[in-house]
C-alpha cells in the first residue's frame, strides 16, 4: 500500500474531478465508489478498481484493513489518506472511511433484452438517484434480468444510485436509451410490455409474467405520459385502498417484481420454504 498522499496527488485530484463531474456518457464508465461497503462488493463483483483511499480511522476494523491488502495485492493503487483529505475526495459531506474508483461497462440496449425469460425494468423520468438505486436493488432481489434508464431518469451508475442500490448496480446488466427506442427494442424482441400506473390499469397479480416481460415505470411525481402508457401492450396497476393514491416508485416495482418471481418460481420457492411440509 502507499504511503500518506497530499492533496496534489494525481488521484487525489481525479476522485475530486469525478466527485465534481460525474462521467455519464460511454458503455464504458468510471464508477465513483463511497464506502467500504461498496468497495467490498464491487472487489467482490470483480470488477476493476484502479484506486482506493482509506483514512487511517477505518483501517484500524480488521476487515477494512484485509480489504486494503486484498486490494493492493490485485493490483489497486490503494493510498492512506488524512480524514480531512478524504472529506475533500469524497462526494459526501462525511465520507465513511473508503472510497475508490472503479470501472464498469454498460451493456447494449438489444443484448439485455434477448432471453426467453428476460424480466426488464424500464425507468421513464425516475429522477431521484435514490430511488434509483432502490429499484435497481429492488430489481435485482427478484430475479430480474436487466434495468433500463430511460429519458431524464437518474444516472443509474451515479455515486448517489451506486449507494442506493447497495451493490446491485455493480451486478445487474444495465442500460441506457431513450423511451421509444427502449420500447422498440422491445417489440423486436418479442417482449410484452407491462406499463403501471397507479389507477385504471388491470391488478398487477393478473398479469402473465412467465413470458419475456418489460415492466415500465414512471417518474415519481406524474408516472408515465399518457403517449408512453398507450404503447404499452398492457397497463397493469397496484390495488389500494384510499385514500392513497400511489406509492413510492422502488416499493410499487417491488411488489410488481415479486409477483413475476412468485410465479416463475412458486414450486421452488414452495419446497425451499423452512415452513414447507
Amino acid at each position: 500500500m502507499a504511503g500518506a498522499v497530499t492533496r496534489q496527488h494525481s488521484s487525489v485530484r481525479r476522485f475530486r474531478e469525478l466527485a465534481r463531474n460525474p462521467a455519464a456518457n460511454g458503455l464504458d464508465r468510471e464508477l465513483l465508489l463511497d464506502g467500504a461497503h461498496l468497495v467490498a462488493e464491487a472487489h467482490a463483483s470483480a470488477l476493476t478498481i484502479e484506486v482506493a483511499a482509506f483514512d487511517n480511522d477505518a483501517l484500524k476494523a480488521p476487515d477494512v484493513r484485509s480489504l486494503a491488502r486484498q486490494l493492493s495485492a490485485r493490483g489497486t493503487d490503494v493510498l492512506i489518506v488524512s480524514r480531512n483529505l478524504l472529506e475533500a475526495m469524497s462526494p459526501v459531506k462525511t465520507p465513511s472511511g473508503a472510497i475508490a474508483i472503479a470501472r464498469r461497462a454498460m451493456v447494449p440496449l438489444d443484448k439485455v433484452l434477448a432471453g426467453k425469460t428476460a424480466l426488464v425494468v424500464l425507468a421513464h423520468d425516475v429522477q431521484d438517484p435514490g430511488n434509483v438505486g432502490a429499484l435497481m436493488r429492488a430489481a435485482e432481489a427478484a430475479g430480474a434480468t436487466a434495468f433500463v434508464a430511460c429519458g431524464a431518469t437518474a444516472d443509474p451508475l451515479g455515486w448517489k444510485a451506486l449507494r442506493g442500490s447497495m451493490g446491485s448496480a455493480l451486478r445487474l446488466p444495465i442500460a441506457k436509451a431513450g423511451t421509444d427506442e427502449a420500447l422498440d427494442a422491445c417489440a423486436r424482441a418479442g417482449m410484452q410490455t407491462l406499463a403501471l400506473a397507479p389507477r385504471a390499469g388491470a391488478p398487477f397479480f393478473a398479469a402473465d409474467f412467465h413470458v419475456s416481460t418489460a415492466l415500465v415505470l414512471g417518474s415519481e411525481g406524474t408516472g408515465l405520459p399518457s403517449g408512453i402508457a398507450e404503447r404499452a401492450d398492457r397497463l397493469i396497476s397496484i390495488p389500494m385502498q384510499r385514500p392513497v393514491e400511489s406509492l413510492n416508485v422502488a416499493v410499487a416495482a417491488a411488489l410488481v417484481l415479486y409477483e413475476a418471481y412468485r410465479q416463475r418460481h412458486v414450486g421452488r420457492v414452495l419446497s425451499d420454504s423452512p415452513t414447507s411440509t
